[in-house]
C-alpha cells in the first residue's frame, strides 16, 4: 500500500532542486530519503516522473507515493535523553532539533518514543500505541522543553491542564523584520491550508480551531546587506495548534528565521541555519499528583546561541522584557 501525498510549490521554493524540497516540506522524512523515493520512481511533477536535480517552478504540482509501513513495532532504542526533572510520575526533558517525537510516516524508528521505552518500562497509554507517555509534542526542528507522562492517569491530568491554559509554556523566536510594538496578541484560528496538507495556515473555514500566541519583543536588530532586520521574541501559547507560533509569526510578515516551511528560505538572510529558530525554553505547572510547583527552564542550544551572539554588533537595544528574558536563555 502507498500514501499519496502533494504539494504545489510557492514562488519562494522555485529553482530548489526537488530533491531539497521533498525534505524541507516534510514530503520525505530526509534529504536521502527523498532521493530514495525518486529513485525508485515515486515522485512525479506535473504528473511526470522527475529526477533528483530537476529545479521545481511555481505552480508546479509534485506528488509523492510513499509507501505506508505495514505494521508498526514499537522496540526500546537507546537514544540519550536531556532529563530536566523526572519521579514516579512523570519527566520534562529538553528535546534536541531533529528528534521527532513520536512514529509517523516516515520515522518508524529513532523517535523520542523509541528513546523513552529504553529509558522506562512505565509509560501512559491514554494517547494511543503510537504516543505512550506523549502528552504534547514539539515540531521535528523546535528544540527545548517537553512533558512526558509516566501513568494514565498523570496523562489525563496534565492534557487536562493544558487544555485549560493552567501549564505555561513560553518560547524563544528569531524572526524576520522589525516588530514595533513592544508586545501583542495574535488570535487568529488555525485549520490545515487548503491545497497543501502539509501546512497550516490561518482559515475561518468551520473547522478551523482557536489558536491564540501573545508575543513580547526582547531585542532588536539593525538591518543589513541581505536581510531586513530581526526582533528577538518571547512567545506565550495559550493554545497548542500544530506549527501554531510559526504560522502566526508569517501571518504578521514576521516568519522565524531558518524556517524551512513558512520562513523566506534565503540562506544569508537566515543565518545560515538549518532549522527555524524556536526555542521552548520555558514550562511551568502545578504536578498533577503532589500539587508541587514545577517551574523549568532550558537555556538555547549552542546552534541558536551562536547565531544571536553573531547579530549583538547590530542590535538596537533590549526591551524590559530582553533585560529578563535574554540572560537566562543565552549561555554564558
Amino acid at each position: 500500500m502507498t500514501e499519496r501525498l502533494t504539494h504545489n510549490v510557492r514562488g519562494d521554493e522555485a529553482g530548489s532542486r526537488l530533491d531539497v524540497l521533498l525534505a524541507q516540506a516534510e514530503l520525505a522524512p530526509s534529504r536521502s530519503a527523498a532521493q530514495k523515493l525518486l529513485a525508485e520512481g515515486c515522485v512525479r511533477v506535473n504528473g511526470e516522473i522527475a529526477t533528483k536535480r530537476y529545479l521545481v517552478r511555481a505552480g508546479e504540482r509534485i506528488e509523492v507515493f510513499a509507501p505506508l509501513e505495514d505494521e508498526l513495532t514499537l522496540k526500546a532504542e537507546k537514544i540519550p535523553l536531556d532529563i530536566r526533572y523526572e519521579d514516579e510520575h512523570l519527566i520534562v526533558l529538553s528535546k534536541p532539533a531533529g528528534l521527532v517525537v513520536h512514529p509517523a510516516r516516515g520515522h518508524s524508528s529513532g523517535t523520542l518514543v523509541h528513546a523513552l521505552l529504553a529509558h522506562t518500562g512505565d509509560l501512559g497509554t491514554q494517547a494511543g500505541e503510537e504516543r505512550p507517555g506523549i502528552v504534547h509534542r514539539l515540531d521535528k526542528d523546535t528544540s527545548g522543553l517537553m512533558m512526558v507522562a509516566k501513568t494514565d492517569e498523570t496523562q489525563v491530568a496534565l492534557s487536562e491542564a493544558l487544555k485549560i491554559r493552567s501549564v505555561e509554556r513560553r518560547y524563544v523566536t528569531l524572526v524576520h523584520g522589525y516588530i514595533a510594538p513592544d508586545s501583542g496578541i495574535i488570535d487568529a484560528p488555525l485549520a490545515r491550508h487548503a491545497k497543501d496538507r502539509m501546512r497550516m495556515a490561518v482559515s475561518d473555514h468551520p473547522d478551523a480551531k482557536q489558536s491564540v500566541t501573545t508575543f513580547r519583543v526582547l531585542e532588536r536588530f539593525m538591518a543589513g546587506t541581505h536581510d531586513d532586520g530581526y526582533t528577538l521574541v518571547e512567545c506565550k501559547l495559550y493554545t497548542g495548534r500544530t506549527h501554531q507560533i510559526r504560522v502566526h509569526m508569517q501571518y504578521i510578515k514576521h516568519p522565524v528565521v531558518g524556517d524551512p516551511m513558512y520562513g523566506r528560505n534565503r540562506p544569508k538572510a537566515d543565518l545560515g541555519l538549518d532549522r527555524q529558530f524556536l526555542h521552548a525554553y520555558r514550562i511551568a505547572f502545578e504536578h498533577p499528583v503532589t500539587g508541587a510547583p514545577i517551574d523549568l527552564l532550558d537555556p538555547l542550544p549552542e546552534d541558536l546561541a551562536r547565531r544571536l551572539r553573531a547579530l549583538e554588533p547590530e542590535s538596537m537595544g533590549r526591551t524590559e522584557a530582553g533585560d529578563e528574558v535574554i540572560r537566562l536563555v543565552v549561555p554564558g
